[in-house]
């Protein structure tokens, strides 16, 4: 195509006042009409709304638009929304251009608004001769296993596996215990109903009978291969090796509690923790009248600093359970802060308040401090070490990840965060998305979390792995790598440092091949070939540097 043919149209967006709050956008509209190849440009309140999609649509109907560049906010929220509408009117999605003026330029710049239009000027042209370089380019179709696995028996795996085998999938169950329930098999009551665990450990025996759900216990995954609608996990069971095939994979292995031993001169008599207490509060042997509790014991330190998310609400539980079945026992929390998210756990805690319960609070720089018949404690509203008296002591230990997470992470392809909890694609996007396609999360793999939420977030992993099991097709993403097999002298650089695996060697021709399914496009194998070998579609190196050169005043 001729320059000639080329046909760009540029719309900006005010976003509210995100960007027209700090921008010139009647500016910045103006002058993208003298950007060579621009026959169109237009700004837009709400690009991203029905009015602003709509405007897209039709202008590039009227002006024969074959090239489109929004001018906005993040590619990463708004990039699909806007090659949809392309497509939608007949443009190839890969035609569209996205430049970021809001969060790399009027965030940034909300104090210097003269010098945050001359900076969007230079991201809207360099967007303009990038556009004029780019390429249709085709998504690939593959077939889809209409199946799926989860790895995980606890409350989040067996709710994620009914919740698939409900709507007719055939679903891989595999579990490394020889029981299902994860943790939930050692509580005596959950919170805030106070309903015997027992009673939620029932989808235990519908898992189990369940005719679309294989169960395999005592399994340890040896192996993970494949790519979204074609996964292969192969398991050793019994001394047998057994090979699963699925379209999509849910992690959903749960966590652990960290050992109390080293803690607060830890004994398992006197001095116990949480996980201990449920067993003696199920058996119902509490036979003390002074219990205190200590919260945050191994963690929000520097070995740890995060917080738990359950400890706050085991510990109100537990009391409030003693304080039940012994209204003169004197329960004592202490404690660094009360984590009681929502209406429901702050009744609770209100709940606790008012049944006696006293609450302590304690500095991170004076701990409790065990003795042979009293806890002393620095109360800082008091000013002064305080005594209490004690039978029993109750340590609120945190949940921490598997020894295995790095192990499965590495099979999977999939990231882990700095605790060893499996990390997301997005917090707020992609919740129990990984950034591998067709691998989903959730339950205390991901975070800790209580049963509630590991019961929303595995109806959200699988009703997230539904949208790939139940098509018989599937679209992948077209912007992916290409190795030029003339220059590609074997050297293995790009699979090595490849971070999902895509790449791999040719025996017969010694050369490298992308397996596109996998591939993302991120284009580390191209940046770090010596050769020169690797083009990343989209992302040519004639179209970056055709922004560089065009971001120095030059063409």
């Amino acid at each position: 195509m001729s320059d000639d043919d080329i046909r760009i149209g540029v719309f900006v967006c005010h976003c509210g006042t995100n960007i027209g709050g700090v921008l010139d956008i009647s500016e910045l509209t103006e002058y993208s009409k003298t950007l060579p190849n621009v026959v169109y440009s237009a700004d837009n309140l709400y690009t991203c709304s029905e009015v602003g999609l709509s405007e897209i649509r039709e202008n590039i109907k009227e002006h024969d638009l074959n090239r489109v560049i929004v001018a906005s906010c993040s590619p990463r929220t708004h990039e699909p929304l806007f090659r949809s509408t392309c497509q939608e009117a007949g443009l190839n999605p890969y035609l569209f251009e996205m430049v970021n003026i809001r969060d790399q330029d009027s965030w940034v710049h909300m104090k210097e608004p003269e010098k945050g239009t001359e900076k969007a000027k230079d991201l809207i042209r360099m967007g303009v001769y990038k556009a004029a370089l780019l390429e249709s380019l085709e998504k690939m179709q593959v077939g889809v296993i209409p199946s799926a696995i989860v790895i995980g028996g606890g409350i989040a795996g067996m709710n994620a596996a009914l919740n698939l085998a409900n709507q007719n999938f055939k679903v891989s169950l595999i579990e490394k215990d020889s029981e299902l329930g994860g943790l939930l098999r050692h509580l005596n009551k959950v919170y805030p109903t106070n309903e015997d665990a027992s009673i939620i450990l029932e989808t235990r025996n519908l898992v189990e009978n369940h005719k679309k759900i294989d169960l395999y216990k005592s399994a340890v995954i040896e192996k993970i291969e494949g790519y979204v609608g074609n996964f292969k996990v192969i398991i050793l069971q019994n001394k047998k090796t057994l090979e699963i095939e699925a379209g999509a994979i849910i992690v959903a292995t749960g966590a652990k509690a960290l050992s109390p031993e080293g803690y607060y001169n830890y004994n398992g008599k006197t001095i116990i923790s949480q996980l201990e207490l449920e067993g003696i509060l199920k058996e119902n042997k509490i036979n003390t009248n002074n219990i205190t509790m200590i919260q945050c014991v191994g963690c929000r330190n520097e070995e740890r600093k995060y917080c738990s998310n359950i400890c706050c609400m085991t510990a109100l539980k537990n009391a409030i359970l003693i304080k039940e079945q012994n209204p003169d026992a004197n329960v004592n929390i202490i404690f660094r802060d009360i984590q009681t998210q929502g209406v429901t756990y702050e009744e609770y805690y209100r709940r606790a308040r008012e049944m006696g319960i006293l609450f302590i609070k304690y500095l991170p720089e004076k701990p409790p401090i065990i003795k042979k018949d009293r806890i002393e404690v620095y109360n800082e509203f008091m000013n002064q070490v305080i005594g209490i008296p004690y039978d029993l002591v109750v340590l609120s230990m945190p949940l921490i990840a598997n020894e295995d997470s790095e192990q499965l992470a590495k099979m999977l392809k999939v990231p882990l965060e700095e605790n060893n909890f499996f990390l997301e694609a997005h917090v707020k996007l992609r919740p129990v998305d990984f950034a591998t396609d067709g691998i989903f999360v959730c339950g205390s793999a991901h975070w800790p979390a209580d049963i509630s939420e590991s019961i929303s977030q595995s109806n959200a992993a699988a009703s997230r792995a539904s949208t790939i099991i139940s098509k018989e097709m599937l679209e992948v993403e077209g912007s992916t790598a290409e190795v030029n097999t003339d220059l590609c002298v074997g050297c293995e650089a790009c699979i090595k440092i490849c971070p999902y695996s895509a790449i791999s060697k040719d025996e017969e021709t010694d050369t490298v091949v992308v397996n596109k399914v996998v591939c993302k496009g991120c284009g580390v194998c191209g940046a770090s070939c010596p050769h020169n070998a690797i083009t990343i579609h989209h992302f040519t190196s004639d179209q970056i540097i055709a922004e560089i050169v065009t971001y120095g005043g030059g063409e």
